[in-house]
Formats: C-alpha cells, sequence, structure tokens
C-alpha cells in the first residue's frame, strides 16, 4: 500500500521515504517536491530563471548549445531561441529587470533583450568574450539593485576549501559591462573541526530568496545546498540526497518565495523540482 500511494502522488508533491525526513532551509521540505520532466533537447539543462520572477514562463539553456529555452511548468511544449554558437554554458539570469544575461564557463557573457526570444534577432547579442578572469563559473545572479554577480567553480586566487570568489558587474557609462568589485566568501565553516582534510567547494548555482534576502548556493560535486545571510556569511547547509539530486546544476526563485532546482538527466531525462515555501 507504502508503494501504491508513492506512485499515486508522483503527479504531485512527493517525499514517500521510509527515513527520517532531510534537513532543509526554514519555509522548505526537500523531502516533498514537485517534479517536472524536461523534453530531450533539455538533457543536459543548467541554469534556470524567470523574467520579473512571473513562475508562469520558465526559461532555460543546456550546456552544449547556445539556445535559450523558454516553457511553461507542466507542458509538453519547449520552444527555444538561438544566442550563441556551440558552447559550455553553465546559468542564466535577468539583469537590472531588462536584459537576459548567459554564463559560458569561461568566463564569457552573452547578453540580450527579451525581445530576441519573439523575434529570433541574434544581432541583438552583446557579447563578451573572457570579460571574467580566467578560470571556470557555473553560478550567475541579476541582483535587485542593478549588479549583476558571477559565482567562479574553480578560481586560482581560491583555495577552494576555505573561500570562492564572487565578481561584481555593472554596466559604465557607455553601457557595456565592467567588474567593479570582487570578493572571496568565506566558507571555511562548511567543513566539520573534526575533519583531517577539508574537501574542496566546486558551487554550481547561485540566487537569492526575494523574501528572506539570503543567498543560496548548490554544489552540485558536493551535493550540498548553503545558506548565507545578506552580508555572505554562511549561516548553515544542507546535504542534498544524491538520489533526487542527481545533478543539480540551477536555482531560482520565484515571488512567492518557492525554490527550483534543475537536474541534468545523465542517462535519462532532465527534471525541475519545484519545493514550495511556507513562512516559518
Amino acid at each position: 500500500m507504502i508503494c501504491l500511494l508513492c506512485f499515486f502522488v508522483l503527479s504531485g508533491f512527493t517525499g514517500c521515504n521510509d527515513g527520517p525526513p532531510p534537513l532543509s532551509p526554514p519555509g522548505y521540505d526537500l523531502g516533498a517536491y514537485k517534479k517536472f520532466i524536461m523534453s530531450a533537447d533539455l538533457r543536459e539543462i543548467s541554469g534556470i530563471t524567470f523574467l520579473h520572477d512571473n513562475s508562469d514562463t520558465m526559461y532555460a539553456i543546456e550546456d552544449e548549445d547556445g539556445k535559450l529555452f523558454y516553457f511553461h511548468l507542466g507542458d509538453n511544449k519547449f520552444q527555444y531561441q538561438k544566442f550563441g554558437k556551440h558552447g559550455d554554458y553553465e546559468d542564466v539570469t535577468i539583469m537590472d529587470k531588462r536584459n537576459f544575461v548567459v554564463l559560458r564557463s569561461d568566463g564569457s557573457l552573452f547578453v540580450f533583450p527579451p525581445g530576441l526570444v519573439k523575434d529570433g534577432n541574434r544581432n541583438n547579442v552583446a557579447v563578451y568574450e573572457n570579460i571574467l578572469p580566467q578560470g571556470e563559473y557555473e553560478g550567475l545572479y541579476g541582483d535587485d539593485d542593478g549588479s549583476l554577480l558571477a559565482l567562479c567553480k574553480n578560481c586560482k586566487v581560491d583555495d577552494q576549501r576555505d573561500q570562492v570568489s564572487v565578481y561584481r558587474f555593472r554596466t559604465d557609462q557607455h553601457g557595456r559591462l565592467a567588474i567593479t568589485e570582487h570578493f572571496q566568501v568565506d566558507l571555511s565553516g562548511i567543513n566539520r573541526a573534526d575533519e583531517k582534510r577539508k574537501s574542496k567547494f566546486h558551487p554550481s548555482c547561485l540566487a537569492r530568496h526575494p523574501i528572506t534576502r539570503e543567498w543560496y548556493m548548490i554544489s552540485s560535486v558536493n551535493k550540498v545546498l548553503l545558506v548565507l545571510d545578506d552580508k555572505w556569511r554562511l549561516k548553515s547547509t544542507y546535504p542534498l540526497d544524491p538520489g533526487l539530486f542527481k545533478q543539480p546544476e540551477g536555482l531560482t526563485f520565484d515571488r512567492q518565495g518557492n525554490m527550483y532546482i534543475s537536474n541534468e538527466g545523465g542517462q535519462g531525462n532532465a527534471n525541475v523540482l519545484l519545493f514550495k515555501y511556507k513562512r516559518p
């Protein structure tokens, strides 16, 4: 009967298991989720976002082709527009509520207006080749103040055990993106004091909670979710079940604080997991 019950609730919010409930951030239950299966074209899904925090349409990229996908969660219609050539694209966000920005793993940025999704005009794409210092990048977030933040997955300036780098961009007087700040986030609290050797931390995605203003960071390699305060101080860590989070590469919130995490498909279908938010 338990297995049968689990089968029937897969179309809604699921969370059937025999063990204790997973440790979860305040307002969430990482054991209760709704799963949305992606199309074969999005098997390598990476970044996800909403335009103006409107959960009606999700925008997503995958890490092989320069395509911006857009779709309604729960539908089987996945449309896209080309913005770039073949490449390792890792995240997408909205900057200053006006433009999509896509991050390529080598530190290049692609900026284009929402109109590109409608008319497919690639002449509207501004390309910033290798604008970030040499390294590997996977996290990108457009903050409310109009700035853009890029999170480094693997940079020489970081030891990856105690800190990771964040670069802030703003537009200059000519409307061009420029780095205005570089700082390192202290992550030494992730590791227990009794560990003989700290494991390296490689972040995959970054987003800001619209209600608490906390920063959320996920590492696919480490299978962990971090919550930091608005000053980038680590508050708590939450292990992610590898059976559910096979390869979490994307993270976003809607205006109600509901959390969405995308997982690459590997040998199967990719998915987006929705975790409802309830004010603690």
